[in-house]
């Protein structure tokens, strides 16, 4: 302790033993600079009031020959009893010498103080112990009754026979405390909680609670946490390097710190600690996620392109809008069909066109809810097969455009050619050749929905699996390639007369058509979960929207608004020609 004290060592939580908590030696004002605010365990006190009348009728001349009863006279005194210097050494001085007489009931000395005495209750429990297992012994009961005779010779007792009495008895003292011993000898444990504080300038041993074993339980410790004053005054001291990390986090060791030194990180997603301290994160299952605190795990969200939200509500919005514009379009063409720029367009193309713009509308509704394997199978095959239709059909017409204008010139029979009859045999066929390749598809290698359960954290994405990729981007570029050769056709005519020229609006929609399947791609790979059937749908709406109203829009203006454009005689007018 004086090193301590020489070191200056302050802000130390001291755990005290027994030996030293409630010494005199060490309950002094310069120590407690040190040691102030100690907490230790001691044996419980008691006043033991009869014990002080005992102590002062000691006299040593009761009993010259004990050593014991001298030594305290002396120390008490501070003297020599006169007979001990007789025996000893006759020639010491007579001065301060003890007569034996002297009253001990006029001494100042904290050993009379007899109302907080911890070792000597704990003497005085243990003899009151013996006592009443000799007492076991050597009395017994006669005929049941409490009347007792002595049965044994005292002479003839052996300490193991009073050793068995003693792990028998249990009494109750005076004091009200209750004293046995268990079978391995032992007695209760029982300890007062002492914390050292400074008061009125003196070091005081204040009791802030007490263990007892033989209490419940629940009762067994008792501590008055508000009465304690530690090192660091009212602020209880850390005992550990690194605080507890709570739920949802783990320990992380710190680089050359003891063990019980860390960093309390927080889990990754998809790993939880629900028990405080975890050394580890635990791994959650497949299907589940951590939760926000991340001490439980739970069932990942299902995210798919739905009707519930925002981005499928707006699509499918769109997407009707497109088949109720087309079936108004095809509502014009019918009731005027009988005039010139109905006819002069190949009314049977234009409706089989209208057809096929009306199945692309309607293609994005297979792509928006919950992913079926029907569903899944409808709208990759849908897709191509409604396109490859749209395709030929405007493939059709530009092949009519191009005809009608090599027919007038000198010599030329390709009208007969590339009559109805061979423009429904390009429809057919084409159409045929995306159908074959859906059909192998769906029979070989067939798409599905699918879990991606990596792609994006706590939740399960559902999507179609393209199932064959070979076969997905073999359909995409089979519409390409006719659009491609629509986009040629319709560029070579485009000298055509002004009045007469549909051949620059197809290519116009070719354009679009082109722009937005060519960017689609790397969009649709780039894409994760529903974004990329979001992607895909928007690729299908643009490119129906840039037909139907590059092709069919200026009609429906001239029929609507300038019927007096809509002559025989205007179509077959001779205008210059604008360059594309």
């Amino acid at each position: 302790m004086q090193e301590v004290i020489a070191q200056n060592i302050t802000g130390i939580q001291w755990i005290a033993s027994e030996t030293w908590i409630t010494a005199t030696i060490t309950s002094t004002k310069e120590i407690f600079q040190s040691f102030g605010g100690s907490i230790g365990f001691v044996t419980r006190k008691m006043a033991l009031p009869e014990m002080k009348e005992f102590l002062l009728n000691i006299r040593p001349s009761l009993d010259p020959s004990n050593s014991l009863t001298t030594v305290f006279w002396e120390t008490m005194f501070g003297c020599t009893l006169h007979f001990k210097k007789e025996l000893s050494n006759p020639t010491v001085s007579k001065t301060n010498i003890c007569t034996g007489n002297e009253r001990l009931d006029q001494i100042e000395n904290a050993f009379f103080d007899v109302s907080q005495l911890r070792v000597a209750y704990t003497i005085y429990k243990a003899v009151y112990a013996i006592a009443h297992a000799l007492h076991s012994l050597l009395f017994c009961e006669k005929d049941g009754s409490k009347a007792a005779e002595l049965c044994r010779d005292l002479s003839r007792i052996q300490p193991w026979q009073v050793n068995e009495h003693l792990k028998r008895i249990k009494f109750t003292n005076q004091f009200g405390d209750e004293v046995y011993v268990d079978e391995n000898g032992n007695p209760p444990a029982a300890y007062d909680i002492i914390n050292w504080q400074l008061k009125e300038g003196v070091v005081r041993h204040v009791t802030v609670g007490y263990f007892d074993a033989s209490k419940d339980p629940e009762n067994q410790l008792v501590i008055q946490e508000n009465s304690i004053v530690w090192n660091t005054g009212k602020t209880v001291p850390k005992s550990v390097c690194s605080d507890s990390c709570p739920i949802g986090k783990r320990k992380a060791t710190k680089k050359d710190q003891p063990i019980c030194c860390f960093d309390c990180v927080p889990c990754d997603g998809g790993t939880i600690a629900n028990t405080t301290d975890a050394v580890e994160c635990i791994q959650c299952p497949r299907d589940y996620w951590s939760n926000d605190v991340k001490d439980s795990c739970i069932l990942k969200e299902i995210d798919f392109l739905s009707y519930d939200e925002v981005l499928g509500i707006t699509l499918a919005t769109v997407s009707l809008c497109g088949l109720c514009l087309t079936l108004a379009t095809t509502s014009v063409f019918i009731h005027f069909k009988s005039t010139p720029i109905v006819k002069a367009n190949n009314s049977e193309i234009s409706s089989l066109l209208l057809f096929s713009l009306l199945l692309c509308f309607l293609c994005p509704l297979t792509f928006i809810g919950k992913p079926t394997a029907w569903s899944c199978m409808l709208r990759h095959t849908a897709f191509g097969i409604t396109f490859a239709l749209c395709m030929s059909c405007v493939l059709g017409k530009t092949i009519v455009v191009v005809t009608a204008f090599r027919a007038t010139l000198p010599n030329n029979n390709i009208a007969k050619i590339c009559g109805p009859v061979q423009q429904r045999i390009i429809v057919c066929f084409c159409t045929a050749i995306q159908i074959i390749i859906c059909v192998l598809w769906l029979s070989l290698n067939p798409p599905f929905p699918d879990k991606k359960i990596k792609i994006h954290n706590g939740r399960i994405i559902l999507e179609c699996n393209t199932g064959s990729e070979i076969a997905f981007y073999t359909v995409l570029g089979y519409i390409g390639l006719l659009s491609a050769t629509c986009l040629v056709l319709a560029f070579l005519a485009r000298k055509l007369p002004d009045n007469f020229n549909e051949a620059k609006f197809i290519t116009f929609s070719m354009l679009i058509f082109c722009a937005v399947w060519l960017t689609f791609i790397p969009a649709y790979v780039s894409s994760p979960g529903k974004h990329a059937s979001a992607v895909e749908v928007f690729a299908i709406l643009s490119s129906a929207f840039g037909l139907l109203f590059c092709i069919f829009a200026p009609k429906c203006y001239i029929i609507l608004l300038k019927p007096e454009k809509n002559t025989r005689k205007h179509l077959m007018g001779k205008m210059p020609s604008k360059r594309l």
